[in-house]
Order: structure tokens, then C-alpha cells, then sequence
């Protein structure tokens, strides 16, 4: 996986400034990782385990695996914030006092 550089102008041109988009997406990146937290969880909750739950073994669940493997394949969630602010699908505003 490389590292695409971000100019950080275009940031800037969809929030008031730089510093106000760079905390839009680390908001947006935050709500996307509980979410993938809360889907993780859920899938993992419905495979049955085995009987024997000694700690000291370490067993191989393969449909454990294969869900992990799925969740690592995703996009970042930072990476899937960023794209969501740069293409215009993130609106903000500020809270009222």
C-alpha cells in the first residue's frame, strides 16, 4: 500500500481553514472506526466457540480469521474520511452557544 500525498489545499477549500478540516476528518475517521468496532463485535459474536476455552492455547478459528481478514482489506478510516470531506460528502457546522 503506498502513501498518496494529500495537497493541502484542497482541504482548505472545503472547510473555513486548514486546521478546522484536518479536525473534520479526525472526527469523521473517529465515528468510522466505532462503527467498524460495533459491526466487528457483532459478526464476531455469532460464531459459535469451541468448548474448550483454555487461555494458554491458542486455537485457530477460520471463520474468525476469514472476518479479521475482511476488516483488515478495508479502506482507513482516516484515508475513507478524507476522501468523504474531499469529495463534498461531509457537511459541519459550529455549535451554538
Amino acid at each position: 500500500m503506498a502513501i498518496q500525498p494529500v495537497d493541502l489545499r484542497q482541504i482548505d477549500e472545503r472547510a473555513a481553514n486548514i486546521y478546522e478540516g484536518i479536525i473534520v476528518v479526525a472526527k469523521k475517521a473517529r465515528k468510522i472506526n466505532d462503527d467498524n468496532k460495533i459491526e466487528f463485535n457483532a459478526l464476531i459474536s455469532t460464531i459459535p466457540t469451541t468448548g474448550n476455552e483454555d487461555e494458554s492455547e491458542d486455537i485457530i478459528n477460520p471463520a474468525q480469521l476469514k472476518i479479521a481478514l475482511e476488516f483488515e482489506k478495508r479502506e482507513k478510516p482516516q484515508i475513507q474520511a478524507l476522501g468523504e470531506l474531499l469529495d463534498g460528502k461531509i457537511e459541519y457546522r459550529y455549535k451554538e452557544k
